[in-house]
């Protein structure tokens, strides 16, 4: 499995690489994996599609999710060119991607002008102190959705 490992680090660096050069998106390339095929593959699109969330991983998981016709990528494991931002870290979490495997450090990003540290030192921030402010406006009806959402006996849980 090592040299699987090494072959996809490989080609999601060149992928980068290739992405970098051709000045269509940013440095940043993702595949995601199961059962050592190919399911998805995603290079950032940010600058190309003028879309803040079309990071690398963000469009891997979408294209794994086409392929696999599902939202859930449960058994897959991903390949990044470097180590997921906080964004792309939570879509992860939401597909229920068993691994992460990444070839550059985040501090290598933030050489480079890409930093998310920014965003990690907000999170354990009380949302309405934030540089970002998040503030919650009070309304007796704020459940009514989730009640919905529990009382829906045809839904598809996740």
């Amino acid at each position: 499995m090592d040299g699987q490992h090494q072959s996809f680090i490989r080609e999601v660096i060149r992928m980068a690489s290739e992405n970098a050069h051709g000045g269509e998106g940013g440095p940043f390339a993702a595949l995601v994996v199961l059962g050592g095929e190919v399911i998805g593959r995603g290079v950032n699109q940010v600058t190309l599609i003028n879309d803040p969330t079309a990071h690398a991983e963000v469009m891997a998981i979408r294209d794994a999710c086409r392929h696999a016709g599902h939202f859930s990528l449960e058994d897959a494991v991903i390949y990044s060119s470097c180590e997921p931002c906080p964004m792309c870290l939570s879509a992860i979490y939401w597909a229920r991607i068993s691994r992460i495997y990444y070839a550059a450090a985040n501090t290598d990003a933030a050489k480079a002008g890409f930093d998310d540290s920014y965003i990690y030192q907000q999170i354990p921030v009380d949302p309405a102190k934030r540089d970002i402010p998040s503030i919650q406006i009070a309304d007796a009806s704020f459940f009514k959705p989730f009640q919905t959402w529990i009382n829906n006996e045809a839904k598809t849980d996740y």
